[in-house]
């Protein structure tokens, strides 16, 4: 891991340029001929990906070295209150029923759909499920427009499709959605819960579905960088003190560290 935190720079440079050269328009600037192909893309795609989950490893590993506490950028006050005071727990109380119930109604409606067996469409076979997976990576004719915008997602759904994945899918987003919606109602590791549902927030988004999913994705996203306090008025006022969090990470004894001791 050492060796990794002297590369992490050059590294997240390399992602970067990655990056630029698969989303600038060049076409725009009479450079369509340095245009990536759709299989230079999808390496590209795949490559930044790699080097991204490479940093990001690197960089929370960082967290442990000596020095890594202090403070080199100060935030306004307003925001180190909003996301780590418990008062501010009352703020994102009433945030928190609307996102869970919001996702709790999603997932009750499809595991008791109206006028319909338990589960029809989604726990017999996913057939919804496929039917919204077919619209979604369908193309088609010019001058109308598909739904997915990244081609890297149209591929992965096709994957699933073609693999019969809906059959056990669709019970992750059945159950999925009705857990977050418990976990964001009571307060039981709000932060996890935030995650999970934003990252079914944007699977929709990605596969052209708008509907309630772009607020839902930006409360969610509010919730996760406020995990600490959000669910203090539910049960993470008593679940994460004796969990403890990530980031009291020891150092190593002999380097002069500052850093608090590990929790729980």
């Amino acid at each position: 891991m050492a060796t990794l935190r002297r590369f992490v720079v050059p590294l997240a440079v390399i992602a970067a340029a990655v990056v630029l050269y698969l989303s600038a328009p060049w076409a725009t600037f009479g450079l369509a001929s340095i245009a990536p192909s759709k299989d230079v893309y999808t390496f590209g795609s795949i490559v930044f990906w790699v080097l991204a989950i490479v940093v990001v490893i690197t960089l929370f590993e960082d967290r442990k070295t000596p020095g890594a506490e202090v403070v080199e950028v100060e935030g306004p006050a307003f925001t180190r209150y909003l996301f780590g005071n418990t008062r501010a727990g009352l703020f994102w109380l009433p945030i928190r029923m609307f996102v869970g119930f919001s996702f709790l109604a999603a997932g009750l409606h499809k595991l008791f759909p109206d006028g319909k067996p338990v589960g029809a469409g989604w726990l017999d076979g996913g057939a919804s499920l496929l039917g919204y997976w077919k619209g979604a990576v369908a193309i088609p004719e010019p001058p109308g427009h598909a739904a997915i915008t990244f081609e890297w997602y149209r591929d992965f759904l096709n994957i699933l499709i073609n693999n019969g994945a809906q059959s056990w899918f669709a019970y992750l987003i059945v159950f999925g959605e009705i857990a977050v919606g418990l976990g964001l109602i009571f307060g039981f590791l709000t932060g996890i819960a935030a995650f999970f549902g934003v990252l079914m927030n944007m699977s929709f988004l990605l596969a052209g579905s708008a509907s309630t999913n772009p607020v839902l994705f930006a409360l969610g996203i509010g919730l996760i960088l406020a995990w600490r306090v959000a669910g203090y008025y539910g049960f993470d006022r008593y679940l994460l003190p004796r969990l403890g969090v990530p980031w009291h990470a020891r150092v190593p004894a002999g380097h002069g560290a500052t850093g608090a001791p590990a929790m729980g």
